[in-house]
């Protein structure tokens, strides 16, 4: 029989995707020697929090489907039904990586010579960062 694991308090279940080791270039990057590098992987389900959280105003700031950056020493991995899923808590999470689309803040207008967007740190006549 199927099993499924749901995380308990502040922990989420994520499924690492492969790191990207080629770049849009096509250089091949190798693994690093010193420090593995942030993980990347898809948040598969979500704990409910912890019991004062409500009371205090705050929820999960992670949410089914997102996609997380967590540091390689992240929770536990464990096995279910043949697949490798990491627990950790939320608050190992490094960030939400998030599609940038258009600024609404500086898209329509001209930026001078070095002015930066507030909003999404473009440059002028640069790519917003990410």
């Amino acid at each position: 029989m199927p099993q499924r694991l749901k995380p308990l308090f502040d922990r989420v279940v994520i499924k690492e995707l492969e790191p990207d080791r080629v770049r849009r270039s096509g250089l091949l990057i190798p693994p690093g020697t010193h420090e593995p590098p942030p993980q990347h992987g898809i948040v598969l389900d979500v704990g409910p929090g912890t019991d004062w959280w409500e009371s205090a105003g705050v929820s999960m700031p992670v949410k089914v489907g997102d996609h997380v950056v967590f540091p390689a020493t992240a929770g536990v991995w464990i096995e279910v039904d043949e697949e490798r899923l990491l627990v950790a808590r939320v608050t190992e999470m490094l960030g939400v990586l998030e599609e940038v689309g258009e600024c609404p803040a500086c898209a329509d207008r001209h930026l001078e010579d070095g002015e930066v967007c507030p909003e999404c740190g473009r440059i002028a006549n640069s790519k917003p960062l990410s």
